[in-house]
């Protein structure tokens, strides 16, 4: 068994030894060994398959337009998970065949700053002409969560927040009506009765899964907690000053988070993860599933649950799956102590090793302009970064009606806060799903003995957290 501490090593002894059967077959797997393949080309990882580097390549063929000096090369890496996308990028590392630019998540964001990414700050500061039409359009919170000790390391470019989604077939069969975003917990609850009381059998009121994003997180924030406390970093204010002063939602901004401190024990967090108890063992919400949200899409599409945590990405997917406009729909988790929701992000990194930094940099300012990320964002599975593409005309052939919950869940509720990612996520993340499920797995008493494990788990992986 890995332990907490082999998990926080960087590429050490037995992460190698476990690399290097596939590390040399990386120049391979990325087309770099192809004859006439030239080596001046920017290397662009994204995370997707063939498919999604397809569909970029109008966006690819424009970038080209506007720099034909620079040859660039879009490359998909699959994963399942960030974290599983994260892996094979340090396994290209291993291999000595790293891209110059990768499309980083939250979950990976801090990790390659501290050890792998340049920041960004002098050239921000360099083109902020350039860049004062992307930062008016784009939420404050989303930038402070790619920064790090004070710099920024990637602008974003998309987003998701958790919000909940609701069958509207299976709460109208429950006599209920769309809840409004700034319904209440009580709300919530009395909701799930009369879903359980009226509705078809083997509908699941609240069916939710088990990880850090729309797991049993956004209830902890809901009673004003969190698995780590959020630690502003000092700084940031050459950012803030320059692009949002004035700016309501940028007040007492820093220069990014720090995740220092778990307080899984605390009262708060076990209140929480007691109220989720307390819903499971009613019959009110499942037991929570592990595998993220993709793992509930099949049984939200069925009719088979009220209530369900996802954020926008799930507009295209539920049309996909067979979800006719109108049949479902979407709102904010209920207000608690806090209205306070989560999110996560994704943007361009540029990676240290990289010899075309100012090339990379070009790839990046232009992917963040109002063309590009239309381009590249062009379905509903997403929220766009930029606040003024998160708009009807995005979700007028799929739904949901309440679109305009996606961008609110930020501009609408009070300091929403990215994911706990530290530089140690992968390890985070792990001791959370082990704990919850033990937490959950049986009577309410359960809770609290599984909260200390976790507590204890959290402090031996983020024990030299600087």
């Amino acid at each position: 068994m890995v332990t907490e501490m082999a998990r926080r090593t960087f590429l050490g002894a037995a992460g190698v030894a476990a690399l290097a059967g596939i590390a040399a077959s990386w120049p391979r797997l990325a087309g770099w060994d192809v004859p006439g393949r030239s080596t001046d080309e920017l290397v662009v990882a994204i995370r997707g398959t063939a498919a999604n580097t397809q569909a970029r390549q109008a966006l690819v063929q424009r970038f080209s337009e506007l720099h034909p000096d620079i040859p660039i090369r879009l490359i998909a890496i699959q994963g399942a998970s960030w974290n599983d996308f994260f892996t094979k990028i340090l396994t290209m590392i291993a291999a000595g065949t790293t891209p110059d630019v990768v499309y980083v998540a939250t979950e990976g964001l801090q990790l390659f700053a501290d050890r792998l990414a340049v920041p960004l700050d002098d050239r921000v500061r360099r083109d902020a002409g350039e860049l004062t039409d992307y930062f008016s359009d784009v939420h404050p919170a989303l930038v402070e969560a790619n920064m790090y000790q004070g710099s920024l390391f990637a602008l974003p470019i998309d987003w998701n927040g958790a919000g909940i989604f609701v069958d509207t077939t299976v709460i109208g069969a429950a006599g209920l009506e769309y809840p409004e975003p700034n319904w209440s917990l009580e709300q919530f609850v009395a909701s799930l009765r009369a879903i359980k009381a009226k509705a078809a059998p083997g509908v699941i009121p609240f069916n939710w899964q088990n990880g850090l994003w729309g797991g049993a997180l956004p209830w902890l924030m809901l009673n004003d907690s969190n698995f780590v406390e959020a630690e502003q970093s000092s700084g940031g204010s050459w950012l803030w000053d320059s692009f949002y002063a004035g700016e309501p939602f940028a007040a007492g901004r820093g220069g990014g988070y720090r995740w220092r401190t778990p307080t899984a024990d605390a009262d708060r967090s076990i209140e929480a993860v007691k109220l989720l108890g307390s819903l499971v063992n009613e019959r009110l919400a499942s037991r929570p599933t592990a595998g993220g949200a993709n793992n509930t899409l099949g049984l939200f599409a069925s009719h088979n649950v009220g209530f369900t945590p996802a954020g926008g990405a799930w507009a295209r997917a539920l049309s996909l799956s067979g979800m006719e406009k109108g049949t479902f729909d979407a709102t904010l988790f209920p207000q608690w102590r806090t209205h306070r929701h989560q999110f996560g992000g994704s943007g361009y990194a540029v990676m240290r090793s990289s010899t075309k930094q100012d090339a990379a940099w070009e790839w990046i300012k232009f992917a963040t302009t109002t063309e590009a990320m239309s381009m590249a964002l062009d379905t509903q599975n997403t929220t766009p970064a930029r606040r003024s593409l998160a708009n009807a005309t995005r979700y007028a052939g799929t739904g949901p009606e309440h679109w305009q919950v996606f961008y609110g869940l930020l501009d609408d509720t009070p300091d929403p806060l990215p994911i706990p990612a530290p530089p140690q996520q992968p390890a985070l993340e792990s001791a959370v799903i082990a704990q919850i499920g033990t937490a959950l797995s049986g009577d309410v008493a359960g809770v609290v003995p599984a909260m200390r494990v976790l507590q204890q788990r959290l402090e031996t992986i983020l024990g030299g957290a600087a």
